[in-house]
């Protein structure tokens, strides 16, 4: 009863520990420690024979993804219930297989097995998963934390969820090696130098290596200038309490107050980037190959009295297509032989007219897409057509403010939950964005750690490209973040607000730009080949046990 007391009670510390660096800044260190609890309850319950013990992890990943997550239920309480429950089975899973393994395996092999599955199963979530939440990577852990993590430029985020691990098991081991007696009992001089001189560089180098690039890290002086509109209109009433030609006079008014000096400005030489957030509008429709909106139109004629001025803001968008059979299948139904598709976009335009127009591609599950529509679009439509169907693009592309003397700035038109996806992000700066703007809408989540959360994963970003950000969020938090990933300014939380400065642009590649994530690479590759060897482990291991049939007598 004392073990079971014991375990559950470290199982809970490892819960709390894991959760407060998503919750309280600056508090990324805990990482490097929060998961030994768990380990140490795993390891008791092993050496006291304990069956069962799935649920006592498999609480302490419900807890912990509970504690950091809750805010999901705000939107969708099926939806956030749902995530609370799935996510945590899945780490429940990879710390299965690392409990099995340990059946099979001895020494410290089970805990490298543990270690790169994890990140494998990170890198999944992050790239391949149709069903994809990410948010509590651990790597994300030091969002808040950036001036331990400037090497992301190298690594990107799962660097950081490499660094947790090797740090929870470089001290999980030396609590083993102390408590059993090996350290003192059986290690000579030199393994016991190595061992320590090994876990304080685990611990320190990180932080010294992200000091030296802090400190030595220089923008360039290639400037943009961006105005943000946060228009601060509450999506959960967005139809029913204002039309959409009484929000564009909003977010037209808030330019027009801002920009007062660019207005007629003839003598304007650069451009002027505006924000406006996602999904600002819902009547941008497709017919024919034409894009139709009478927001975008009110828009092209506004800006009639400001040159060399753009603007970037989301819409709604739906595509009509006339065919006797559906396009896709996630086509709706919408008449005889018409069907519509949807999208969630970003559009740029200028007073030319111009159109640039880009679809998110990393769109979040149920609510704006249905993942493996073979199947569960069939679902869908005996409930009745409840989940979201957008299609986002293939291929990534950019969006370009344009000056009036020829010249294009590309600029990467990241939407919302996309800023979760670094290897997705490096994207844009492979096609030459020089700069990303995100558009977002946070306010479904209301005045939770939410929205924070989502705004330090954008400092994550501009580390692992070296681009500035500007960011405009319909409610809040709009912010301007530099190339170290600082803050520089940002917005109040459900206010009506205008930002106006410049960004920095950059047109060089970072490491993790131009190789992509090779650590991920590198785990699920080993991950594949530890997985095929316990399976050989497991049959061998079984076939060995088996009784022999005894022989008939002649």
């Amino acid at each position: 009863m004392k073990n079971k007391a014991l375990i559950w009670s470290l199982a809970g510390i490892s819960a709390v520990l894991m959760s407060l660096p998503f919750l309280v800044p600056h508090c990324g260190f805990i990482a490097l420690f929060a998961l030994v609890p768990l380990l140490c309850a795993e390891r008791i319950a092993t050496q006291a024979g304990l069956k069962h013990f799935f649920w006592v992890h498999y609480a302490c990943f419900v807890v912990f993804n509970a504690l950091t997550t809750f805010w999901v239920c705000n939107a969708t309480v099926g939806g956030g219930i749902f995530a609370v429950v799935a996510n945590a089975f899945q780490m429940s899973v990879v710390f299965a297989i690392f409990r099995l393994s340990r059946k099979y395996f001895k020494g410290s092999l089970p805990y490298i097995i543990l270690m790169c599955t994890w990140m494998a199963w990170e890198k999944y979530y992050l790239d391949s998963a149709q069903i994809s939440w990410p948010w509590l990577v651990f790597g994300n852990a030091f969002a808040r934390s950036i001036k331990c993590i400037q090497w992301y430029e190298y690594t990107g985020t799962l660097g950081g969820s490499l660094w947790v691990w090797a740090s929870n098991l470089g001290i999980f081991g030396m609590m083993v090696a102390l408590s059993d007696g090996s350290f003192f009992g059986k290690w000579n001089i030199k393994a016991k130098i190595a061992s320590v001189a090994g876990l304080v560089a685990i611990l320190i180098g990180p932080f010294i290596w992200s000091a030296v690039i802090w400190n030595r890290y220089e923008e360039t002086d290639d400037k943009l200038e961006v105005f943000i509109a946060q228009p601060n209109i509450d999506p959960y009433h967005k139809f029913e309490f204002l039309t959409q030609k009484q929000q564009n006079e909003i977010l037209l008014g808030q330019i027009e107050e801002g920009l007062a000096d660019r207005k007629n400005d003839s003598t304007a030489t650069s451009p002027l980037l505006i924000l406006a957030p996602e999904t600002f509008t819902g009547d941008a429709y497709i017919l024919n190959g034409q894009l139709q909106s009478s927001t975008l139109v009110k828009f092209i004629d506004f800006l009639q009295d400001y040159p060399d001025v753009n603007i970037m803001f989301g819409a709604s968008s739906y595509e009509y297509i006339n065919s006797a059979l559906a396009p896709s299948k996630t086509a709706r139904k919408a008449g005889d032989k018409t069907w519509v598709e949807s999208h969630n976009s970003a559009l740029m335009t200028d007073r030319s007219g111009r159109l640039g127009i880009f679809h998110k591609s990393k769109l979040v599950v149920a609510v704006e897409m249905t993942p493996y529509p073979g199947f569960f679009c069939k679902i869908d439509d005996l409930l009745g057509g409840v989940m979201g169907r957008c299609i986002g693009q293939k291929e990534i592309s950019n969006l370009n403010v344009a000056g009036s003397d020829g010249s294009k700035i590309p600029v990467g038109p990241v939407i919302c939950y996309e800023s979760i996806y670094g290897n997705y992000c490096r994207g844009y700066i492979e096609k030459g964005a020089k700069v990303l703007a995100i558009i977002t809408n946070d306010a479904w989540w209301k005045d939770t750690p939410g929205y924070k959360q989502h705004l330090s994963y954008a400092s994550l970003r501009a580390i692992e490209t070296r681009r500035d950000i500007a960011r405009c969020a319909n409610t809040g938090v709009s912010a301007f973040i530099d190339q170290k990933g600082r803050i520089l300014e940002k917005s109040h939380w459900w206010q009506k607000e205008t930002m106006r400065g410049y960004v920095n642009l950059n047109t060089k590649k970072t490491f993790f730009v131009q190789y992509g994530d090779i650590i991920g690479r590198v785990c699920l590759f080993l991950s594949l080949m530890f997985s095929l060897a316990l399976i050989v482990r497991v049959i061998t291991s079984r076939s060995s046990a088996s009784p022999r049939s005894p022989r008939k007598a002649k």
